[in-house]
């Protein structure tokens, strides 16, 4: 320590701290004095696996944090391929996304590990083509707000299939050509909530069961026994496309992991009304009523019921040969949000309990983010609706950033501190090292 001391006096008084001379001038010096700026190869350059360059010891020393997890659609699709055909109804878009997605491999490969092909299918199927409470905002009466176009009793199973054949397209051109030399991994994500039945009555648990076969089996039985739920091809019938018997065997090899978003649990309850209904959209064809469980939270905020992160992925492990699975979206909503988000800390260490539960029971989870970095524009809600482990000042010219409580709880746990604690965060910001990635349509880095 006092050899540091004294390092950090003399280089002090080298350049001039604690002086009482006037300020320093370049013109003071002698003429053809030299000034210029120092860099070094490693430190600029970059490109540390092109032209045949190999790992220096500081590439090794330097590189123990960012990993990126990359999702390739996210909600988001060009207009122009709206405008031309329709986007997801259409078996057009197979190729275009195909094409894509080969972009993206051949120039990023050798960067990015981890591919998810499209972000929350099921969400987008429903929101896009039956509810239209999300873009393209296709709908037809009695369902969906505002219908001026669509089918809802068939799009969404169109949807959904163009979305599984897409995500297969991609998944068979990265393995058949880039897997081998870039040793990734590619896989598919899924909004998962956690049913529960009402009631212990035979009803309401076959109703839960269909609850989980139409939002959660509806894209993750394809990928792993071949085909959709036997629930969903009995109950919806001409609705659903059917898959070749080629497609089906390409399907089932094209996941090396699963993404799983997940916030909240449901109650669910029989609705057996719905079969008096000869036009019904997806939802209806579940035959089932849901209610978010609330467990005394105020309008505007999610929760904490981390129970069912432990039971969803039990379930995985249970109904689905227990596949790898990375948490890529798992976060506490605040519409009156603050530093001090006291609420967000408890969230986010009750579902990282949760998860460590789950993992100690022999799943395969292998990886766990928060949504979000920072408050950002959410979607349906807007700047209204804060995730943000960092606040961000909308009002504010520069977008003013500043950490929360939050982002003070998960830098420390991140950093491995024992027994952490709400007061024992509180402190000077952290250092954002955890989760450098900010892009919105990358969603997820790994740690």
């Amino acid at each position: 320590m006092k050899l540091f001391s004294l390092f950090l006096l003399l280089n002090l008084a080298e350049f001039g701290f604690g002086r009482n001379e006037a300020k320093l001038s370049r013109n003071e010096f002698p003429p053809g004095f030299v000034f210029g700026a120092g860099t070094s190869a490693y430190q600029v350059e970059g490109a540390a696996a092109e032209d045949g360059r190999t790992p220096s010891v500081w590439d090794t020393f330097a590189h123990a944090g960012i990993q990126p997890h990359i999702v390739l659609v996210h909600y988001d699709l060009p207009q122009a391929l709206e405008d031309e055909y329709e986007g997801w109804i259409s078996p057009k878009i197979v190729k275009d996304f195909k094409a894509y997605a080969e972009v993206c491999f051949r120039e990023f490969g050798d960067r990015v590990l981890y591919w998810t092909t499209i972000n929350e299918p099921n969400v987008l199927a429903i929101g896009g083509y039956d509810t239209a409470n999300f873009p393209p905002a296709r709908c037809s009466y009695p369902y969906g707000h505002n219908c001026t176009r669509g089918d809802s009793t068939l799009e969404p199973y169109i949807a959904a299939h163009n979305i599984l054949l897409a995500h297969t397209a991609a998944a068979t051109i990265y393995k058949k050509k880039y897997q081998a030399k870039q040793q990734g991994f590619i896989g598919l994500n899924v909004f998962v909530y956690w049913f529960f039945p009402s009631t212990n009555s035979i009803e309401d648990i076959n109703a839960t069961q269909r609850a989980h076969d139409f939002y959660t089996g509806w894209f993750v039985n394809p990928l792993v026994f071949g085909d959709y739920p036997e629930t969903m091809r009995k109950i919806a019938g001409s609705k659903i496309p059917a898959f070749t018997k080629h497609q089906s065997e390409q399907i089932m090899n094209s996941f090396d992991f699963f993404g799983i978003n997940h916030y909240s649990s449901v109650s669910v309850s029989d609705k057996p009304n719905s079969l008096k209904v000869e036009e019904r959209d997806h939802e209806a064809d579940m035959f089932a009523e849901l209610v978010v469980w609330r467990d005394g939270a105020p309008p505007g905020e999610f929760p904490t019921v981390p129970s069912g992160l432990r039971k969803t992925l039990e379930y995985f492990k249970q109904v689905y040969g227990n596949p790898p699975i990375y948490i890529h979206e798992n976060g506490f909503q605040a519409r009156k949000d603050t530093l001090n988000d006291t609420d967000r800390v408890r969230y986010i260490e009750g579902f990282v309990g949760s998860l460590l539960d789950a993992v100690r029971n022999g799943s395969d989870a292998r990886g766990y983010f928060v949504w979000s970095f920072m408050d950002l524009f959410e979607l349906i809600g807007g700047y209204h609706n804060r995730f943000g482990l960092y606040h961000v000042d909308f009002d504010d010219k520069d977008l003013k950033r500043s950490p929360k409580l939050s982002a003070h709880w998960y830098s420390e746990f991140l950093k491995g501190g024992d027994e952490i604690s709400i007061e024992k965060t509180r402190g000077p910001p952290p250092t954002p090292h955890f989760l450098a990635l900010g892009f919105h349509d990358m969603r997820s880095a790994s740690l």
